[in-house]
């Protein structure tokens, strides 16, 4: 297996929109860009494509694509933790314009439970750490604690055995983080 990971950009949103088909798609990673949960339960697949494509053409492309043999196989959002509003309110998190923050996780269902996401989340810090990024969060859930389709923030599992540390311990939503 040959695998990849390229950041997201103007020349690869098709490849983007492809992981996000399916089994994964509807979100199109907007979910923390929106100012409330209210109302989320009833967006459509449609509001959430279009409202991705406004974020592009704003030139938001805030994350990493994964590649298997060449095939668009996940997706990670990171970016400047402040960013996202609801993110910072919901964790009561300190404004800190030098965190940076992992939001969301997609690997496509024929490429799960093969390491392709710890792969991808590694990369990333290697990438981040040579950007001058010092310090990166991460909202995961407990492996044990997992609803269906509660997979797309990752779990705390994966986020420690790549040297992530618990900032602060909460059974549902637990905080951690890794100094660069």
């Amino acid at each position: 297996m040959n695998k990849r990971v390229v950041r997201l950009s103007a020349g690869n949103v098709g490849d983007f929109m492809k992981v996000h088909t399916g089994e994964c798609g509807w979100c199109y990673c907007t979910a923390w860009w929106l100012p409330t949960w209210e109302g989320w339960t009833e967006r459509t697949d449609e509001q959430n494509r279009q409202f991705r494509q406004e974020l592009f053409n704003r030139g938001e492309y805030d994350g990493y694509l994964l590649y298997v043999d060449d095939q668009p196989a996940g997706w990670c959002q990171v970016g400047q933790r402040d960013r996202l509003n609801k993110l910072v309110q919901q964790y009561n998190l300190q404004p800190n314009p030098e965190i940076w923050a992992i939001t969301c996780f997609v690997i496509m269902p024929q490429f799960r439970k093969q390491g392709c996401a710890t792969y991808l989340l590694k990369v990333i810090l290697e990438d981040l750490k040579k950007s001058s990024v010092k310090i990166v969060q991460a909202f995961p859930k407990r492996s044990g604690l997992l609803a269906p389709g509660e997979h797309w923030k990752g779990t705390v599992e994966m986020y420690l055995s790549v040297g992530f540390k618990v900032e602060r311990d909460d059974l549902k939503n637990p905080v951690l983080s890794q100094r660069l």
